[in-house]
């Protein structure tokens, strides 16, 4: 990946809607070559999809949180084949520290939201968590 595709990322970042013109001409360069480069970066996967973001109104009643996770010795791997079981996990990320794992969490409700923390400690070989739910987000 590219200084071109980094600015080309960027950009869809911030409207993956953007018509590839109107990216063309905010890179200044052809219009096939954006869509050549955004049809390269999903075949290698480095484009996985696209997806909406909506004001926080709009869903006011999701909740989401990131939780910090230890695992036991070696029992990373099975832990995380065990986040995969809940669509509610919406990616994982390992880290440094006191915390093996962060994973950040999305549901529809308290209620949701409740179940899906004991679903997730009873996971053999998580050792504690610790959540912190999102109250307000900036885009930057």
């Amino acid at each position: 990946m590219d200084e071109l595709d980094r600015r080309l990322l960027a950009l869809l970042r911030a409207d993956a809607r953007a018509p590839v013109a109107a990216l063309a001409a905010q890179l200044k360069v052809a219009r096939g070559t954006v869509q050549n480069r955004i049809d390269r970066m999903r075949e290698r996967g480095e484009i996985q999809g696209f997806t909406v973001r909506t004001r926080p109104d709009v869903e006011a009643q999701r909740v989401r949180a990131v939780m910090t996770i230890a695992v036991e010795g070696e029992s990373g791997p099975r832990v995380l084949r065990g986040l995969h079981g809940f669509p509610e996990v919406v990616a994982v990320h390992t880290t440094n520290g006191r915390w093996d794992l962060v994973a950040e969490l999305d549901t529809g409700s308290l209620g949701e939201f409740s179940e899906l923390l004991d679903g997730v400690r009873r996971i053999p070989g998580i050792s504690a968590t610790e959540t912190s739910i999102l109250l307000a987000t900036t885009r930057l």
